[in-house]
């Protein structure tokens, strides 16, 4: 077993600590990553705090990894000792069901084995995260980093990213759509950029202006304000496709009234209760509402190739490991432009 410097959470009610984990040894089919970086999901909050339910204590957060191989087994043929690696929402699955075989892993029929808070296929090791500074992985669900891509930048492409990357493939974003951004948070400035580099014409979505320079700058068309009720009269209509990133309770049915004729309004992020929708607001123009969850182990890599071939990353803050506690308090106030990525070295120190 390989002792693990880490941060973790002993409780709902504790803070982050410095913790020690074990790491199995590697296997012929696993590699060993040196973690570099590792982004600050918000869902990493909610899981910490336990505001989900069926929290594992203690818990090592973190599914943002980006790092180098230190090791591979001698039957790794995806990554050699020394390429950059990243490692996203889950670690293994079942790898038989019908969604694994067809390159859906996220959707495992036995559960696939998340990155931390979760357990391996055994259902009895727990699993822990990325806040560490080394992982152990299964070749297949490890991701290539492309040359080119700035690994602190590329880690939360592997939520971030994916999660808003899945969604405009699945409902063909292209030139000259008009897509609506719900929200310029880590999600929706990832959502953003990606829409914008697929032709697609953006406007955000947001409650103030204060973040309508940053949209612009990463490729936003225009920005309104939907504190004011005259928006959703005068975007009446308009869109193909919203993505909706935000995880406070609002009104879907306002929303969807912004979709044209055939569009989707897709929910990537998730209120704390649910939200009535009427019929008529989806009747009324054979409109969709939809969900979508991060993507396969194939799609991720395609994710990660697209953003290398657009020079698209994350904006981010770089924070040592030891200022965890402080940045989910700045996160929960909406204190971040876009994401937070811990540099692993700082592990050494605690």
């Amino acid at each position: 077993m390989l002792k693990t410097p880490a941060y973790a959470a002993a409780s709902a009610k504790e803070p982050l600590r410095p913790f020690t984990i074990e790491r199995r040894d590697p296997g012929p089919h696993d590699v060993l990553i040196e973690i570099l970086f590792c982004g600050v999901c918000h869902s990493d909050i909610h899981q910490v705090r336990d505001e989900w339910g069926g929290a594992i204590f203690p818990m090592v957060p973190g599914h943002e990894i980006v790092g180098r191989v230190k090791h591979v087994g001698d039957q790794v043929t995806k990554l050699k000792v020394g390429d950059l690696a990243g490692v996203g929402c889950f670690v293994d699955s079942c790898r038989a069901c019908e969604p694994c075989r067809a390159n859906t892993e996220q959707f495992c029929e036995r559960g696939m084995a998340p990155t931390y808070n979760g357990t391996e296929m055994d259902r009895k090791t727990p699993t822990q995260g990325g806040y560490s500074s080394q992982i152990v992985v299964a070749e297949h669900y490890a991701l290539k980093i492309p040359a080119g891509l700035d690994p602190a930048g590329a880690a939360p492409l592997l939520c971030a990213g994916i999660t808003t990357y899945s969604p405009l493939r699945q409902w063909n974003c292209k030139q000259g759509d008009r897509v609506g951004v719900v929200g310029l948070g880590g999600l929706g400035h990832m959502a953003v950029k990606l829409a914008a580099s697929m032709g697609a014409e953006v406007t955000v979505l947001s409650t103030s202006r204060a973040k309508e320079a940053d949209a612009r700058r990463m490729g936003a068309s225009a920005f309104e304000v939907t504190k004011d009720e005259a928006t959703f009269q005068k975007l009446a209509g308009r869109f193909n496709l919203i993505i909706d990133t935000i995880s406070a309770p609002h009104d879907y049915n306002a929303y969807l009234g912004m979709l044209r004729p055939l569009g989707a309004m897709v929910l990537v992020g998730v209120p704390p209760e649910a939200t009535p929708v009427g019929a008529f607001s989806l009747i009324a123009g054979n409109k969709r509402l939809a969900g979508s969850m991060i993507g396969g182990i194939a799609e991720t890599q395609e994710m990660l190739d697209y953003c290398a071939e657009h020079k698209i990353v994350s904006d981010i803050e770089i924070i040592p490991v030891q200022q965890i506690n402080a940045a989910y308090e700045r996160m929960v106030r909406g204190d971040v432009r876009y994401r937070f990525v811990i540099d692993s070295a700082s592990l050494a120190a605690t």
